[in-house]
């Protein structure tokens, strides 16, 4: 065997470099998907106010609806999904699969809060963290070869994390008995098994070089016509359009709250790209300590409790970040990075795309003979379309009387600007948004 060459050994060298910076920058990913996946349940307190959760999840899927369309269009143009679809016709298939798999679990989130409340249903439902790890073990190659200190540090903070979500919902809970306790359990399990599974085409797509905001766009049909499909077959046409009437007040801040969620799950679509899914989903599942501390500061729930709950809280927060930092210092190896090419150069050999063109956007890049347009007219009618949609339902819409601390609420919000420009930043410095 002869020796590598000096330009050999650099190449590698800057490949190792640019593969560090891209795990680095999937976990800044995870900590901004948790962030404002976490803000956007608080519209769920409108529940309180007397919308029916039913209409609060469809309409925020609009919402989302609006956002997944009008936010790539205004990031890259649609020219660069009409290539993807050119290049990878048959991941429109697994986009709108996933989109139909995140609409089922949504409704069966639905069922679980209302029978045995959020905060014991949060932690059943993300066991999907585990279930994460196990699909991307067996089907994309993570954690093969990556040694038992990066093993021990994924699976046991997605363990911790667990521990610290438990204590967190025992902490949170009214206590108030559970009219179907059983059931609720298992929607709360069934929709974690769901989202886990969904996360399957997430990292498909990826592996063959699709750029997630492109992913996005097609999921979203799948998710909005299954929540569509449900809304109807639950409630029934009529009745759904009296509800729609009867909340048309606040219909404004549901699918507000379907933008914050798509700009979290975008970040988490980059996470499971450049840290794989056995990362990606717990780090972003720490989305249940932002939603507490939502509720918590801002609405109150804890308000005149003990203060061995506020211990419980505490020590549940801090079992959290010890989970989520020990997934974040378990980044992959060059063994287990060999091993999700060869996952990629399988995905890429059994749908006939080009192995330098998967190569180069599994790291970030440009591929070859890839050309980057700028935005078209159409970019722009979709920005202005959904816009207006926004706009004109705010002119429409009320403050829900609903008691918050606006001050806590701004720190908040504050937080998460912060996060959005940084991480944005980065990604568009280190991939283009790739």
């Amino acid at each position: 065997m002869s020796a590598l060459s000096t330009p050999e050994i650099q190449g590698l060298g800057q490949n190792t470099l640019r593969l560090r910076k891209l795990q680095g920058l999937g976990v800044l990913c995870g900590f901004a998907a948790g962030a404002w996946l976490g803000a956007a349940e608080a519209p769920t307190k409108l529940v309180a106010v007397g919308v029916s959760p039913v209409v609060i999840s469809l309409i925020m899927v609009i919402g989302v609806f609006l956002a997944r369309w009008s936010l790539p269009a205004l990031i890259l143009g649609t020219s660069s999904i009409h290539a993807d679809v050119r290049r990878a016709p048959h991941l429109i298939v697994w986009a709108i699969l996933a989109g139909c798999l995140w609409a089922v679990a949504n409704t069966l989130t639905i069922f679980a809060i209302r029978d045995i409340g959020l905060s014991v249903a949060f932690p059943l439902w993300n066991s999907n963290s585990l279930l994460g790890i196990f699909w991307g073990f067996v089907f994309f190659n993570e954690l093969q070869q990556a040694g038992w200190r990066r093993w021990t540090g994924v699976l046991g903070g997605a363990l911790v994390m667990c521990a610290g979500a438990a204590l967190l919902a025992l902490a949170s809970s009214t206590q108030a008995p559970a009219a179907h306790p059983t059931r609720g359990v298992w929607a709360a399990l069934g929709a974690g098994i769901l989202w886990g599974t969904m996360y399957i085409p997430y990292r498909k797509a990826y592996l063959t070089g699709m750029n997630p905001l492109s992913f996005v766009t097609f999921f979203t049909f799948g998710e909005l016509g299954m929540m569509a499909a449900l809304a109807v077959s639950y409630l029934g046409v009529l009745p759904l359009w009296h509800e729609l009437l009867r909340a048309r007040d606040v219909l404004f801040w549901l699918m507000l709250g379907g933008f914050i969620w798509v700009i979290g799950d975008l970040f988490q679509q980059y996470a499971a790209k450049y840290v794989g899914i056995s990362r990606g989903i717990p780090l972003s599942n720490s989305n249940q300590l932002w939603g507490l501390l939502w509720g918590i500061l801002v609405f109150g729930e804890l308000r005149g409790r003990d203060a061995s709950l506020y211990g419980q809280v505490i020590g549940g927060s801090l079992l959290m970040m010890l989970g989520v930092g020990a997934i974040a210092f378990s980044s992959a190896g060059g063994a287990e990075e060999m091993r999700w090419k060869e996952a990629a150069r399988r995905e890429a050999w059994r749908y006939g795309i080009a192995a330098d063109d998967v190569e180069a956007r599994m790291e970030g890049r440009q591929a070859p003979g890839q050309v980057q347009r700028g935005r078209s007219a159409w970019d722009w009618l979709l920005v202005i379309g959904a816009t207006s949609v926004l706009v004109f339902f705010a002119t429409i819409a009320r403050v829900p009387q609903i008691s918050a601390n606006w001050g806590p609420a701004v720190a908040l919000a504050g937080a998460l600007l912060v996060l959005l420009f940084v991480c944005g930043l980065r990604l568009w410095r280190t991939t283009r948004f790739q």
